[in-house]
């Protein structure tokens, strides 16, 4: 099958992250058993969901890890044109939700298959198949930590294939995103320097988060590789309150950091923290059930920082074609392979600009380069 008929097949199962991504793992299952090759499945604790993985090759060290994820984001409330969950080709576009963000790699490396096979490899190629990377990724360490304890040898590094338009991508930022609810007293409005207000504390505490954030960039803590060149922090939902002459005794909002590898996100955290403790102390005069509690919505991702002289940096701009590196904003996997003991860049076919939104395509030639992408990675693992 070329990468076009399996991205078709993989773009139809509509496995949203959060979901059971049984039914689109059962079907790279069946092809992969179909080639005769052995995997592994490494499973959740409810059964639902499944992490995969393989090897191609000699059981040798210097090989080199495909990792790809098979859930995507909702379509909900997005005005498509065609249904996005089949595969329609436009010109020289392949359009579907998932085609670029990134089912697009995962038909590319199962398309390699017996390509992989026929070469007779010297040192092996491993597939990193995961879920729900786009709810937090839940699953790049599981995957991730796996691969290390189940083979004994040492890959020489990962290849993640997000869409970075086959340019090789040696850093990412770390993300983690909380909900913070501030707990405080109800009353009337006239009484509020008698009473503990939820809105006015989580506003102090928004406030914070702003200045810490600048406080940063004027220390100096930039990094000109990433755009924003910096750590930032963002609050983006906040709700509380019943009516406006009403103190409100509850207010929670949902923010997130994303850092630049030189910020430690343990110690960003570990302020905010303590202004809270801060914040409570002098409120528990007023009210002294006053609190705030963090809640995570998913485990922290750590950012990357791949060297450039790292051997897998080198081997990916010359399978790529493409002697520039390049760092991306978005949360990936390849900080937790990283932190796992392996070597990582981010390398994939399409463009980010066209994830995550309405008519998602990755153009045909994306397809191609990607494929010949894997050939030369063959021809270097001879």
């Amino acid at each position: 099958m070329t990468a076009t008929e399996i991205l078709a097949q993989l773009v139809s199962f509509p496995v949203l992250g959060g979901q059971s991504n049984l039914p689109v793992l059962h079907w790279i299952e069946e092809y992969l058993a179909g080639h005769g090759v052995a995997y592994t499945l490494v499973p959740n604790e409810a059964g639902d969901k499944a992490c995969l993985h393989c090897r191609i090759g000699p059981a040798v060290d210097g090989g080199v890890i495909l990792s790809g994820h098979m859930d995507v984001v909702p379509t909900e409330g997005q005005p498509w044109d065609t249904d996005p969950f089949e595969l329609v080709p436009k010109g020289d576009r392949l359009y579907a939700r998932g085609s670029c963000d990134m089912k697009g790699f995962v038909a590319c490396c199962l398309a390699a298959v017996p390509m992989f096979q026929a070469a007779e490899l010297a040192r092996p190629v491993y597939f990193a198949f995961s879920y729900d990377e786009e709810i937090g990724c839940m699953a790049g360490d599981i995957i991730a930590e796996a691969i290390r304890d189940h083979y004994a040898e040492q890959p020489l590094g990962a290849i993640i294939g997000e869409p970075t338009m086959l340019q090789p991508m040696v850093g990412q930022k770390g993300i983690m995103v909380y909900t913070t609810v501030v707990t405080g007293s109800q009353g009337h409005s006239s009484r509020i320097m008698e009473e503990v207000d939820a809105v006015h504390e989580a506003a102090h505490l928004i406030v914070w988060l702003e200045e810490k954030m600048r406080a940063l960039i004027a220390a100096g803590h930039t990094d000109d590789r990433f755009h924003p060149n910096h750590t930032s922090i963002h609050v983006g939902k906040i709700r509380g309150g019943t009516a406006f002459n009403i103190i409100a005794n509850v207010c929670r909002f949902d923010w997130d950091y994303r850092t630049i590898p030189r910020d430690d996100a343990a110690e960003l955290f570990a302020d905010f923290q303590a202004f809270c403790r801060e914040r409570e102390a002098l409120r528990r005069q007023v009210y002294p059930d006053f609190s705030i509690e963090h809640i995570p919505m998913h485990p922290p991702v750590p950012p990357l920082d791949t060297a450039e002289e790292e051997p897998i940096v080198k081997l990916v701009k010359s399978i790529s074609g493409n002697a520039t590196t390049g760092t991306v904003a978005f949360a990936a996997e390849a900080g937790q392979f990283s932190n796992a003991g392996f070597s990582s860049v981010i390398c994939g076919p399409g463009d980010i600009a066209q994830a995550h939104r309405a008519n998602e395509f990755v153009a045909v030639e994306q397809l191609a380069g990607c494929m010949r992408m894997l050939e030369r990675l063959a021809g270097e693992l001879q």
